[in-house]
């Protein structure tokens, strides 16, 4: 089996392809990241039985079919996913997110293997107390760049699987919660994390303490993925993957049990906000897959990490 993946050095890719020996113990792994971010040490330490090779290149310029020939998936991971550092590069997250998946489906078509494309929840901006996959076009109001983009490529995936068969499924993911090695802090509640192990105030954008979001536990993230190739689920269809929804309040009262003296900055944000929603995972859950994460649990580990790193600071 060989599987190809894509951004394969974040904050998902980190843990999914050190997951992956365990799920497919004979899988080749090709690795795929521009080290843009420059998270080198998501190469340190992998498995000793996966069959891993690393690639350094750019999906909106190399030429992929040469990686994707023979692969059974394509995992498609690589993108900007800053939604609020969006909004001031709106033209670079333009070419990296949707060219670059331009580039990685026509791939994908020329070799005829399927695709794995993680979508994110934040395309739901939708007034509606909860939000499923049958929202109409009309119905989603992404409210960043970042958003933006994920939405305009579901609708390219789309019309590519019609037009030229590309066999693919759509994943629209939580927030995800938990550390990997390739783990940033651009996200609520990583930075969340950080901010209070380091005995900073909490940044909480005004108005949204008591607005619902969703988000994935990391280790389901992982395991989605992987169920999804174990059960070769390609069925051109979109499905969101989440563990809960959880207000912001319940994130800062999760990092207040690991940080009693946590104190809340309120502060403007560049997105629009929005009234508060939760997103339906019924779908995704009716193919036979199991949420287990606990949010609760992933920021403890997101604490503790933070704070062995930074030891001499907060002694």
């Amino acid at each position: 089996m060989k599987i190809a993946v894509t951004g394969a050095l974040g904050h998902i890719g980190s843990a999914f392809i050190r997951y992956l020996p365990e799920a497919f113990p004979s899988a080749e792994i090709v690795m795929l990241d521009n080290l843009a971010t420059q998270r080198y040490a998501s190469l340190f330490n992998l498995p000793t039985q996966g069959r891993f090779h690393f690639v350094e290149m750019d999906v909106c310029e190399t030429d992929l079919t040469p990686f994707f020939d023979g692969a059974d998936a394509v995992v498609h991971l690589a993108a900007i996913t800053d939604a609020e550092g969006s909004v001031g590069m709106r033209d670079v997250v333009e070419r990296v997110n949707v060219t670059g998946t331009r580039r990685v489906a026509e791939a994908c078509v020329e070799t005829g293997t399927p695709m794995l494309f993680l979508s994110t929840t934040s395309v739901y901006g939708t007034q509606q107390a909860l939000v499923d996959e049958s929202c109409t076009l009309e119905e989603l109001k992404p409210q960043s760049p970042y958003a933006e983009t994920k939405l305009r490529e579901e609708t390219l995936l789309e019309e590519m699987s019609q037009a030229r068969g590309l066999r693919h499924i759509i994943c629209r993911s939580g927030t995800i919660v938990g550390p990997s090695p390739g783990i940033r802090f651009h996200t609520a509640v990583n930075k969340f994390c950080w901010q209070a192990a380091m005995g900073i105030p909490v940044t909480v954008w005004k108005t949204a303490l008591h607005q619902k979001r969703p988000y994935l536990d990391l280790t389901d993230a992982v395991r989605a993925l992987t169920f999804i190739l174990e059960r070769k689920l390609f069925p051109c269809d979109v499905f969101n993957v989440l563990t809960l929804n959880a207000t912001v309040g319940d994130i800062v009262a999760a990092v207040a049990e690991y940080v009693p003296t946590l104190e809340v900055q309120y502060v403007d944000s560049p997105i629009m906000n929005q009234l508060s929603y939760e997103v339906a995972n019924a779908k995704f859950k009716a193919q036979g897959f199991e949420f287990k994460g606990d949010l609760r649990e992933q920021v403890g580990k997101t604490i503790s990490l933070i704070r062995q790193a930074c030891s001499s600071r907060l002694t």
